[in-house]
């Protein structure tokens, strides 16, 4: 019986949802109970995900169609939560774009703008309009599926990984900040997920990705999915300001040749 499911009555909002990881930790937490609010730009991609949440779980998911960088439309979200719900157990928040990949020096200020507006100002935004939602559920949950790139640079990627770098930062502070309502705020670092932008690389390249990691296979995003419905679950209640990376170990060894060591 859904009763029965760790989530249960549980209202979790998921941007993001219609693909990838943030369609992964929709799935888990819908699966786990969840009465699930999925935002996303694209209709079509939402409606496959809610034919997806009916199948597993007989339930339906309500789809909210934005652009995560529109200010207004996140207030507008926001206003009908209150509306509907009257508060917000869970926030996932997985929408972000890569951008251009270009050297730093050639970066194109509108390219830059629109990176940090998606990637960084909508996290601040969507905080600064769920948060009276979140302080009125008992003990609620705030999580940014973020990437190593926020950690581990690489070149061609400045935007983005100054932009997860930043959402970091601000997961912080604003755990200190939102402690005293009860709400615990953290992060899901991501290493290297097979999902549909990987998926295009060609096998000699995923096969040398994978020969990089201890556990010698690339991530799934039902990994990551699992990890945020950790972080959305009572176990996690005490954890609070942290990142939880999941990355199979690739962190870990410093160089091909110290995990061929080991």
């Amino acid at each position: 019986m859904s009763e029965s499911l760790p989530l249960h009555d549980k209202i979790a909002v998921v941007t993001g949802a219609s693909r990838g990881i943030g369609r992964a930790a929709a799935l888990a937490l819908a699966k786990a109970g969840a009465q699930l609010v999925a935002v996303a730009r694209t209709q079509g991609g939402l409606e496959e995900l809610d034919d997806e949440v009916r199948a597993a779980t007989g339930r339906s998911a309500t789809l909210v169609p934005l652009e995560i960088s529109d200010g207004d439309a996140l207030d507008q979200l926001g206003f009908a939560l209150h509306q509907r719900f009257g508060r917000l157990d869970i926030l996932v928040h997985a929408a972000a774009i890569l951008g251009p990949l270009t050297p730093v020096a050639h970066i194109e200020p509108k390219h830059w703008d629109r990176v940090v507006a998606t990637n960084l100002t909508a996290t601040y935004r969507l905080i600064r309009t769920t948060e009276p939602l979140l302080r009125a559920a008992p003990s609620a949950r705030a999580i940014f599926l973020t990437t190593g790139r926020a950690q581990r640079p690489k070149a061609f990627w400045g935007p983005y990984g100054a932009t997860k770098a930043g959402q970091l930062g601000f997961m912080r502070t604003a755990c200190i900040e939102l402690a005293k309502y009860g709400i615990t705020v953290n992060a899901v670092m991501p290493g290297n997920i097979m999902t549909e932008g990987l998926q295009g690389l060609g096998e000699d390249y995923l096969e040398a990705m994978a020969a990089s990691i201890p556990l010698k296979r690339l991530g799934t995003v039902d990994d990551i999915g699992h990890a945020a419905a950790f972080l959305a679950s009572r176990e996690a209640a005490y954890i609070t300001g942290q990142t939880i990376v999941v990355d199979g170990g690739q962190v870990q060894p410093e160089s091909l040749e110290a995990l061929a060591a080991g």
